[in-house]
């Protein structure tokens, strides 16, 4: 697979290094750290945790952790310790190549956090103000639901946690309470989704966690 990989990328003009073992790639990355990583989580001498681990202590390069069929508690393992997204193997190159370009976008300009306003389509919040409309229409949010829809914002396109979300929102004490994640997801869908039961936006990661699609961050 890292040969067809490395082949496929640098024909999409990318320049490409490549390690087979954790070993030769923690010394790769020292070596030249890369713009982004691409990270099998099964690796001959150990698993890849401890390159998720040792690239968060020295940068917040984003990471792509590729994982096998059924894998959503190495999946979710690798996030919790700072992995920006996830593919299950099989996966199709087209589909990577979105996913490397919207990592390297968050890279390549400030990140939406540091702005005054969010925007992400008809979706705007005035960060100053806590004010969030759609389509010139103010919508109103409880403090949670407002701090929560911020962490998705700021945090767009990528995969976050359920206990990433609820140690941001509600504080470290609440990594486990799930329920009063998924009470907040609902109804945040029911005030900014068309079709709140099909989201477009506010998707869910099964055994995962969530993601908040767009194109505009």
């Amino acid at each position: 697979m890292v040969r067809t990989l490395r082949t496929n990328l640098r024909g999409h003009g990318f320049q490409v290094d490549t390690a087979e073992t954790a070993g030769d790639a923690i010394a790769s990355y020292e070596r030249r750290p890369p713009d982004l990583v691409v990270l099998d989580l099964n690796l001959p001498d150990g698993d890849g945790f401890e390159i998720v681990r040792h690239i968060r202590e020295h940068s917040g390069t984003p990471i792509i952790v590729l994982s096998a069929r059924g894998g959503e508690h190495d999946k979710v393992s690798a996030l919790d310790l700072g992995a920006d997204d996830y593919m299950t193997k099989p996966f199709g190159i087209d589909e990577l190549l979105a996913r490397i370009r919207v990592a390297l976008r968050h890279v390549a300009r400030p990140g939406a956090g540091t702005e005054p306003r969010i925007r992400s389509g008809d979706l705007v919040v005035d960060l100053e103000r806590r004010e969030v409309r759609i389509g010139g229409r103010e919508i109103h949010l409880t403090p949670t639901e407002y701090d929560l829809l911020k962490v998705f914002l700021t945090n767009a396109n990528k995969v976050l946690t359920d206990r990433m979300l609820l140690q941001r929102v509600w504080g470290p004490d609440y990594g486990d309470e799930s329920h009063y994640l998924h009470v907040y997801v609902a109804r945040l869908r029911r005030k900014i989704e068309e079709d709140p039961q099909a989201p477009k936006h506010l998707t869910t990661e099964p055994g995962v966690g969530y993601r908040f699609r767009s194109e505009d961050l």
